[in-house]
Parts: structure tokens; C-alpha cells; sequence
């Protein structure tokens, strides 16, 4: 395993997982409320900053690897998932919105891998809709999260809609790789419908 900036900051993102979590599992008497809330939004902002930043890094230094190709965007979807649950076991997010987001995570990792093993990976490459989303969703959830006023802003109400947005560029960005895989799905497909025929 190669052990460099870039791949620590990702395994840092990977730390502070349960960091953002277990801040709300504190008794009160150590942390009120409103503390955790800001702790949890800092420690979720630092860990998107080290998103950006390993991939910054690893780009300028020539640090790029397979296995940090792997492990970032696992990183990610962990620190997402356990945020968007922390959101929903305190009611500051659906369980709709959270299916939506972290299902469409599972589906479209679940694509890439499969579109990986048959050689077509670029096909479903990181495109400006997926990033949005990213941008829209790694607002929205440290807002939530916050959940008070900012510098006269409602935070809560704020990342509220930020977090539905999210959910709709997510379906959309879900859709957008699906269709740009349908042409190999379809193919594969009839491969094995005609193997299974002639068996």
C-alpha cells in the first residue's frame, strides 16, 4: 500500500468518520447541544477540505495512485453516509432524501465497478453534474449540521434547501451515468439473452 500526503489526508477523512458521529453520543453535562452542532459541522467542513486538498496534492506532486483512486472516493461516500444518518436520527433530514443520496452512491459505485471490469470505466468518468451535486451536498450538510444562525443566516433552513437541491441533482447526475452505461448494459445484456437461448 503506498503511503504518501495525498493518501494520509484521505485515511484523515476516514478518521474523523466517527469523530462527526459520536460528538452527539456525549452526555450533555460535557457538551451541550449547540457545541456539538458546531463541532461536528467543523470536523465534517475539515474533512471536505481534505477531500479537495488530497486530489490537489496528489495532482501537483505526482503522487497519484490506483489505490488512492480507491480509497478517496470510499472516504467520501463514508463520511456523507454517516453524516446524512446523524442528520436523520436527529430529524434534520427525510429518510427520503437520505435514500435518495445514499442510495444513488451505491448505485452508481456499483456501476463503475461493473463498467471498470469490462473495460468502459471512462464512460461513466466524473463529469461537472456529478460535482455539482458534490459542491451542493457538502454545503448543504455542514449547515444542517450548524443547525443555528450564521452571520444573520438561518443555517438550518438554508441547508434544508441546499440538501433538496442536492437530492434532485443527485437523481439527475444518477440518471445521466445510467444512460451514458445503457448502450453496454444493453449490449451485455443481449449477449446473455442469446446465451442463454442457445444453451
Amino acid at each position: 500500500m503506498p503511503l504518501n500526503i495525498p493518501i494520509l489526508l484521505t485515511w484523515l477523512r476516514v478518521a474523523m468518520i466517527p469523530l462527526v458521529v459520536g460528538v452527539y453520543y456525549l452526555p450533555e453535562a460535557w457538551l451541550p447541544m449547540h457545541a456539538k452542532n458546531l463541532t461536528a459541522a467543523v470536523f465534517f467542513i475539515v474533512a471536505a477540505v481534505t477531500d479537495w486538498l488530497d486530489g490537489f496534492l496528489a495532482r501537483r506532486w505526482n503522487q497519484t495512485s490506483s489505490f488512492g483512486a480507491f480509497l478517496d472516493p470510499v472516504a467520501d461516500k463514508l463520511m456523507v453516509t454517516a453524516a446524512l444518518l446523524s442528520l436523520l436520527a436527529l430529524d434534520r433530514v427525510t429518510d427520503v432524501i437520505a435514500l435518495i443520496i445514499i442510495g444513488r452512491e451505491i448505485t452508481i459505485s456499483a456501476l463503475r465497478e461493473w463498467m471498470a471490469q469490462i473495460g468502459a470505466s471512462r464512460s461513466v468518468a466524473v463529469n461537472f453534474l456529478g460535482k455539482l451535486k458534490t459542491s451542493v451536498q457538502m454545503t448543504a450538510i455542514p449547515l444542517l449540521l450548524f443547525n443555528d444562525r450564521l452571520l444573520g443566516i438561518d443555517a438550518a433552513m438554508l441547508g434544508s434547501w441546499l440538501i433538496y437541491v442536492a437530492a434532485v441533482l443527485t437523481l439527475w447526475s444518477m440518471f445521466y451515468y445510467m444512460k451514458l452505461a445503457w448502450p453496454q448494459i444493453r449490449e451485455r445484456s443481449g449477449v446473455s439473452g442469446r446465451a442463454s437461448t442457445q444453451k
